[in-house]
């Protein structure tokens, strides 16, 4: 299980401003948390190397991008042997379409969040989606409107505290 990681004040500052402007200079990013140059960037490269901070990217908008659709697909196994996920997972790993994957409790083994043109592209890719050995059934719930999309976990208001 992961442990909770420990923030301090300045910590959180740095993570909420990036996760609002990732693409901000580290001077304006020491001026909005209000520490020097110096110590501002020792902390941010300290959050990289503890794997807090794991990459800074831009965010696109699918819908705009390829006038596509967003597909939520529940995945059922036909037996969940460790040897039977870990091979459906690499292959859906690769699959472009596959935006996220989840491995699930509940009615269904896996989530995956798919993107796709159309309806043509959906059809072809639920092909190759079932030819993978091990999967026995698939749900499909489109995506009407997407009101949230939320890139980063919820920072503490506080300092974390291990315990």
């Amino acid at each position: 299980m992961n442990q909770i990681t420990a923030l301090d004040e300045y910590d959180r500052r740095i993570l909420l401003a990036l996760t609002q402007d990732g693409r901000m200079s580290w001077r304006d990013l020491a001026e909005k948390i209000g520490l020097s140059l110096t110590p501002t960037l020792r902390r941010v490269r300290l959050l990289e190397e503890r794997g807090i901070i794991v990459g800074y990217a831009a965010q696109i908008d699918e819908r705009l991008l390829l006038g596509s659709m967003v597909i939520f697909l529940s995945v059922t196994l036909e037996r969940q042997t460790s040897e039977v996920i870990q091979r459906v997972e690499e292959q859906l790993a690769i699959m472009p379409e596959v935006m996220t994957g989840h491995q699930m409790s509940g009615d269904a083994d896996m989530l995956l969040r798919i993107v796709v043109r159309g309806l043509e592209h959906y059809r072809s890719f639920i092909q190759r989606v079932t030819a993978i050995p091990g999967i026995a059934h698939l749900h499909s719930s489109f995506a009407l409107k997407s009101f949230v999309n939320r890139t980063s976990p919820p920072i503490p208001d506080h300092p974390s505290r291990r315990g």
